[in-house]
């Protein structure tokens, strides 16, 4: 297994870290002091990324996009997060439905809905499981018809009505398609009664409602979706009615979890370098705080847990473009993921605090990344992913 960059792997991965460097850092900071609503989004940073190819990464070259593979998509949002966590994670958002109109839709959905989101550097898209109710029982759904999806879809002719609530929806303020997981026959479970349709904005009876403010991923949006007797048409549905589970589990459900990792190895990547940057700069008891051996063996600790993270990432990306079958890698790095950014981001912490500062005291971006760390402690049903892994193994 060879995981040498080739030139275009290489040429992908310098013009992230250089769009980070410029474009993405600068702003970082900035944006997240702003707490909470639309304000922390800045369309001019997501325009000058899509000008890049950023923002359709995703889409296969055969429909008008960069087809980049997925080791290729792991460089890249881990340069991106190395410099912004949440605005990593709105471009990549894009690249998860992308696969989906791929893999599942039709010529006609393509046409109508992919060549505008080519076409529009504003165009991005979300997901729509989560309800107030309803969130990790989606992810793998029990087999009583209570659990899972509550929103309701009737079929009435050519159009389908949907009735209810989404909530935490990424992209939700800014989106202009979303792809709406509803329950089309309440008289079975979730797996089997749930189908996907493609619902743009400006649908009659669709709209948005309110945009939450986070602890981290501050630019990041996420809001309402609410549905009171919105029409779509059949046209809209993505695969086959009541089937919504088995389009949620091709490459785009496998992807979900890859690209958390991958953002999270972003996050862990500044943290190491912000710590070894403080640690040879600040002064404790005469010497380098780097000079003391616990500050040493901290960030040995955090330098040791990123590097076996990327080469996690990596194993699963090579997986995925390789389409190893039966591989657990899609589901168990997400999890693994999440515990190494929540102690590589501690840890950082703690190098700070060495210098005698308390932590409501250390600097603004120290606190940003451990902010933006506890997203993950409950992110994507985190310990579903293990309910999962396990199921699997039997």
């Amino acid at each position: 297994m060879d995981f040498a960059l080739n030139e275009e792997q290489s040429r992908w991965q310098n013009e992230a870290r250089h769009f980070a460097k410029e474009v993405l850092l600068p702003a970082s900071l900035k944006r997240d002091q702003i707490e909470g609503g639309r304000e922390p989004w800045d369309w001019e940073i997501i325009k000058a990324g899509s000008k890049l190819g950023f923002r359709t990464f995703a889409v296969p070259k055969d429909l008008g996009g960069v087809g980049a593979d997925f080791v290729t998509q792991a460089i890249v949002m881990a340069e991106l997060a190395k410099a912004d966590s949440a605005m990593s994670k709105a471009f990549s958002q894009n690249w998860k439905w992308s696969h989906l109109i791929a893999e599942f839709c039709t010529k006609d959905q393509k046409d109508r809905f992919l060549k505008p989101f080519l076409a529009d550097d504003t165009y991005v898209i979300g997901s729509a499981s989560t309800e107030p109710n309803s969130g990790s029982d989606n992810r793998y759904p029990p087999n009583d018809v209570t659990s899972g999806f509550r929103v309701k879809a009737e079929r009435k002719g050519d159009e389908w009505i949907l009735n209810g609530e989404k909530a935490f929806i990424a992209n939700g303020s800014v989106g202009k398609l979303f792809f709406v997981n509803a329950r089309s026959d309440t008289t079975v479970n979730a797996r089997e009664g749930t189908t996907v349709f493609m619902v743009p904005l400006g649908t009659p009876g669709f709209r948005i409602g309110k945009v939450f403010n986070k602890a981290g991923w501050r630019f990041y949006q996420n809001a309402e979706l609410i549905f009171e007797d919105a029409r779509v048409p059949h046209a809209n549905l993505v695969g086959e009615p009541h089937k919504g589970q088995k389009v949620r589990s091709g490459v785009a459900a496998e992807f979900s979890d890859f690209e958390l990792a991958a953002n999270a190895l972003g996050i862990c990547d500044a943290s190491v370098e912000y710590a070894m940057q403080f640690a040879k700069k600040e002064t404790r008891a005469g010497k380098k705080l780097y000079d003391h051996q616990l500050v040493q063996l901290n960030i040995h600790e955090m330098h040791m847990l990123t590097e076996a993270l990327r080469s996690y990432v990596m194993r699963c990306a090579w997986d995925m473009d390789t389409k190893v079958h039966g591989s657990l890698s899609p589901v168990l790095v997400m999890a693994y993921a999440s515990d190494v950014l929540q102690r590589v981001t501690k840890l950082n912490m703690d190098v700070h605090g060495a210098s005698g500062k308390p932590g409501g005291m250390m600097d603004a971006m120290t606190q940003k990344l451990v902010r933006d760390g506890i997203i993950w402690t409950h992110l994507a049903g985190d310990n579903t992913q293990r309910l999962k892994a396990v199921r699997r193994m039997k």
